[in-house]
């Protein structure tokens, strides 16, 4: 992974620690190493006190004495910073972490619509690409950017730039706060929900740029889908972005996630981070001010991020 920084608006010293800190960036992908290893020996001996009966009431409290045991090991051992974390590789999600700056893919989201290694790539890329890039990209928010390379809290950035990041960010408050969701007669909150916005809109142009850099020397990677033979792989790109975020909520759900969520509406996600994006418009002949392109663009961050899939 490279990350080539094009962002104006930051001095050359701000700019050069954040290279540092993307390059220093842990990734932990899918599971755990040693699930991979003919190695079973911390398998058994991690399960060898997983002993159960046929009583419910037992087997619970076993599970509570064996995580406690396990807690208060923590305590008696040193921190292993690039261990794989807590979270378990089948769930459906992945998370920046700030202390450790580190990114956590697990197994349970590699799968359809976000991946499949006999897709198109255009697919994986508006997909898990996109996800990947969201990521990385919170690394830099606004509250990614008060964490440094090595996940302490400390100021890295010139006061010239986190001045200039807060117009860019502010940007993006405004800009989404004005999303009205007449179901429930509210907006959204943008204050609530920038630093998801920011990853949202920095992880799409990263992913994008990382496909057209894919694209670059190999013209022929992808074919067309049956069906859908009349967009471009670009343009599939997008449009498998948007798929991925495609859901339907109830009113009384739409409330309480305006109320606590820290990330916008699905449908939000997806018409702010593409009205903001340039190329979005090029891929679909947009006029800026036409339909869902916007004339004037909130842009916080030029990520280039390139995956290997």
């Amino acid at each position: 992974m490279n990350l080539i920084n094009q962002s104006y608006w930051m001095d050359d010293i701000s700019k050069m620690k954040a290279i540092e800190k993307v390059k220093a960036m842990d990734k932990k992908i899918a599971y755990p190493d040693y699930l991979a290893s003919d190695n079973n020996t911390k398998l058994e001996n991690d399960y060898s006190l997983y002993v159960f009966n046929t009583s419910y009431i037992y087997n619970t409290f076993k599970i509570h004495q064996m995580k406690a045991i396990e807690n208060f090991q923590f305590l008696r051992k040193p921190v292993v910073r690039k261990a794989w974390p807590s979270i378990s590789p089948t769930i459906i999600n992945a998370y920046y972490d700030l202390s450790e700056n580190q990114i956590i893919i697990p197994a349970g989201i590699l799968q359809m619509p976000f991946f499949h290694k006999d897709a198109p790539k255009y697919l994986n890329y508006g997909g898990i690409g996109m996800i990947i890039g969201h990521e990385i990209t919170h690394g830099f928010d606004n509250t990614g950017r008060q964490f440094d390379k090595d996940g302490n809290r400390i100021p890295w950035w010139t006061n010239e730039t986190i001045e200039k990041f807060n117009e860019r960010k502010q940007c993006f408050i405004e800009q989404y706060s004005n999303f009205s969701i007449s179901e429930v007669n509210m907006n959204s909150n943008g204050n609530q929900t920038q630093d998801e916005d920011i990853a949202d809109n920095g992880g799409l142009k990263a992913a994008f740029y990382a496909y057209q850099n894919l694209i670059k020397n190999n013209v022929n990677i992808d074919k067309k889908l049956p069906g859908l033979t009349q967009y471009s792989n670009e343009q599939m790109f997008f449009i498998h972005f948007g798929y991925t975020w495609c859901t339907r909520l109830s009113v009384s759900h739409i409330f309480n996630r305006l109320i606590t969520d820290v990330h916008s509406l699905a449908h939000f996600r997806v018409i702010g981070s593409t009205s903001n994006f340039d190329e979005f418009d090029q891929v679909f002949g947009c006029k800026p001010g036409q339909r869902n392109s916007r004339v004037k663009k909130c842009i916080a961050w030029w990520l280039y991020i390139f995956f290997l899939f």
